[in-house]
């Protein structure tokens, strides 16, 4: 029953989810759809990375949209929310969740690094966020707007300048938009992960560092992808309908002493 009840509050509405392909982003898409949703899926990288996905997604029930784009692309973006509007009919959710991320030493950085990483992250973010809301408002029904952020928002970790930057600047768009929007009745609000077992960490980590890693974790272990997609779900609900401006972690403790 709690499933059901669940599935009506969201059945029907549309979401577009950034860097939606895989991990994180993949998961969300995949939970929302379970619930109803019909989803819009954009990423950096060529449709095959999002077949699963997509596949998943409709095996719910759930119409799918890919679109591949680089949210630093403004004009892109602007293509994708007309052309999601268009076949989907409206737009309810966005999930900014497009990530890239640098790890050098300060020293080490190059101006390119930087720009490459807050070209995603920040003004990725702020092009979705802005012409989703318009679209929202010029609907005249409310929506949501979530941005999967990370505990490096505000825990200063060695050798990810531009990623910690970004991060907690985010964190505090999310805020001001929060108080801006409310009054149009859209909800900003904000998801950070801890460590999280997705493809991105094997690119860093070997498999026994991730398995062990995880074990000296309060939780005993990473967390998952659905653990953060959960968590978004609750944040569009209207379970959370008088929620907007905070920031939920999602970590297993991570940041604990």
């Amino acid at each position: 029953m709690l499933e059901d009840h669940q599935y009506l509050k969201l059945s029907g509405q549309v979401a577009i989810i950034t860097g939606g392909a895989r991990g994180i982003g993949s998961a969300i898409a995949i939970e929302l759809a379970r619930h109803g949703v019909k989803i819009a899926i954009c990423d950096i990288s060529s449709r095959p990375s999002a077949e699963m996905t997509i596949r998943q997604v409709e095996e719910f029930g759930s119409k799918a949209l890919f679109f591949q784009i680089d949210v630093g692309d403004r004009s892109a973006v602007e293509r994708m929310i007309a052309e999601t509007t268009d076949h989907l009919g409206r737009l309810d959710i966005l999930v900014n969740n497009a990530a890239v991320g640098i790890r050098k030493p300060l020293v080490d950085l190059e101006v390119a690094d930087v720009e490459k990483v807050w070209s995603v992250i920040l003004w990725g973010t702020f092009h979705c966020s802005q012409l989703a809301a318009r679209r929202m408002i010029a609907q005249g029904q409310g929506g949501n707007i979530v941005m999967i952020s990370s505990v490096h928002a505000y825990r200063p970790f060695p050798n990810s300048t531009a990623y910690n930057g970004a991060k907690a600047a985010i964190n505090h768009m999310a805020a001001t938009w929060a108080t801006e929007l409310a009054k149009e009745r859209i909800r900003v609000n904000v998801v950070e992960p801890g460590w999280i077992d997705t493809p991105g960490e094997r690119r860093i980590y070997s498999e026994e560092q991730i398995r062990e890693g995880g074990k000296k974790l309060p939780l005993g272990r990473l967390g998952s992808p659905e653990d953060i997609a959960k968590g978004v779900r609750f944040l569009v609900s209207d379970d959370a309908s008088y929620v907007t401006g905070v920031s939920l972690r999602v970590d297993g403790g991570f940041v604990l002493p």
